[in-house]
């Protein structure tokens, strides 16, 4: 059977088929049967362009925006897109090709892939700490950022960064450093006098006033001194304070405080006499009160005041000898006399010739300075009535008098025997035969002397040598 194929539409064989004949089909070979009309059809199958490597424009002129293509046709370089032409692919600086770099005109007139340029861009640059940055041209190539610190802080690092082709900044990360120690005022110095009575006064003030000139923030203040509200003694006293912030960054500042005291001229002690005095003894306040060594009364103003005009109240007294009056009606009125005064040596003997009485009189004549500085008072009782003689120096004491002595402090007439007696009246020790003055003083330093004679025998202790 004969069959013809056109170009145009589609060309179909009819064959006439007995009914015992069962016409076959093959997947894919361009037939199908028709079942009503016991007919095959022949598909047309599209027909491949023809090939013609003549024509200049068989694929679509490349164009790339922010880029170019450099091609190479099989024809010549006047063919740009002709059939075989292979295009090499390339971006602007600032421009990143994305896609394939080489494409090639296929017989499908389409290229063998696709490509565009994309701007290329770095990432935005994190803010710095306590600074700033500005860029020229954003995120894209070639930009610069020059950073800046806030005030009071330093740039460490790279002070600009350029954005590159690859992507990346150039340089690294910048930080800023507090570099400026924090501002601080001290109070101002300050004078006060001491209150009466006082060497000290007490002295407040304000905190300093402190600022960092960074962030503000001050993490520390210390005081090298002595706190607000402090007893201050006389003198001068300087006054620390320094600031520290959060870079370590310090400063200091200081203030004195002075302390006066209000002093009096230094006033003698008068002769046999001492003075003791509060507080430092010349300071405004202070109470000096005059006293008499033993033997001698005060006569005068028995303290004195040193007072804010600098200058002591009243007049000094003066220490004059002791007068014993020895016509009075008892013994106990004599030695009411010497009350916290003088101690007493009381001697009694039972005639002048006596060898103890001679021996004992002999040494204490000899040790009259000592017996002064101790405030020892010696009372002779000696002899038999009607002859019997009683004497404090050269004061004769009466019968009556001698008698109540003796009954008194238990004094025989018999033998030679003497009792020592404190400032307060007491009996403190007995004596059957002479002693060495040496011995009596040392039982008197060692028992009988106050707290006041103690500091007066270490200042005299060489006045009778």
């Amino acid at each position: 059977m004969a069959s013809q194929l056109t170009q145009r539409g589609a060309l179909f064989l009819l064959f006439f088929l007995t009914p015992a004949v069962t016409p076959t089909w093959y997947a894919g070979s361009g037939y199908y049967p028709d079942e009503s009309y016991n007919e095959v059809y022949a598909e047309e199958v599209p027909q491949a362009p023809a090939l013609d490597y003549r024509v200049p424009r068989w694929c679509y002129t490349l164009n790339i925006q922010d880029g170019e293509a450099t091609c190479y046709s099989p024809r010549g370089g006047n063919y740009h897109s002709s059939l075989g032409t292979r295009c090499e692919l390339s971006c602007d600086r600032g421009f990143r090709l994305i896609g394939r770099r080489s494409v090639q005109c296929l017989p499908s007139r389409r290229w063998s892939g696709t490509a565009y340029c994309r701007q290329m861009r770095c990432h935005a640059l994190p803010f710095i700490t306590s600074g700033t940055y500005t860029c020229t041209n954003g995120v894209l190539l070639d930009s610069r950022c020059d950073y800046s610190c806030s005030s009071g802080y330093n740039l460490e690092g790279d002070r600009s960064r350029i954005c590159m082709e690859d992507g990346r900044w150039s340089g690294g990360e910048p930080v800023c450093v507090d570099i400026d120690p924090p501002k601080i005022r001290c109070p101002h110095s300050r004078e006060k006098m001491a209150e009466p009575e006082k060497l000290t006064a007490r002295v407040y003030w304000d905190p300093p006033l402190v600022k960092d000139s960074a962030d503000g923030t001050i993490t520390r203040v210390t005081l090298r001194g002595p706190e607000p509200g402090s007893h201050f003694p006389e003198g001068e006293h300087v006054i620390r304070y320094t600031a520290y912030d959060r870079a370590y960054n310090r400063a200091s500042c200081k203030f004195i405080v002075k302390v006066q005291v209000r002093r009096c001229p230094t006033l003698k002690p008068p002769q046999h006499g001492y003075l003791t005095c509060t507080s430092a003894g010349d300071n405004y306040g202070a109470t000096c009160e005059y006293h008499c060594d033993g033997g001698y009364d005060r006569q005068g103003t028995p303290s004195r005041v040193c007072q804010s005009s600098r200058q002591w109240s009243g007049s000094p007294p003066i220490c004059a000898p002791m007068k014993i009056n020895v016509n009075v009606n008892s013994a106990a009125g004599l030695l009411d006399q010497f009350y916290e005064k003088q101690r007493l040596l009381i001697i009694s003997a039972p005639d002048p010739s006596n060898r103890y009485y001679k021996m004992q009189i002999s040494m204490l004549q000899q040790s009259t300075c000592g017996l002064d500085l101790r405030h020892v008072t010696i009372i002779e009782l000696v002899g038999q009535p009607p002859q019997e003689v009683g004497r404090i120096r050269e004061q004769q004491l009466s019968a009556n008098i001698i008698e109540e002595l003796r009954q008194f402090q238990r004094l025989t007439r018999s033998y030679f025997n003497m009792v020592l007696i404190d400032k307060q009246g007491i009996d403190r020790d007995r004596y059957m035969e002479p002693v060495t003055p040496e011995e009596i003083f040392t039982f008197i330093d060692d028992y009988l002397l106050s707290n006041q004679e103690l500091t007066q025998r270490r200042e005299q202790r060489d006045i009778c040598e």
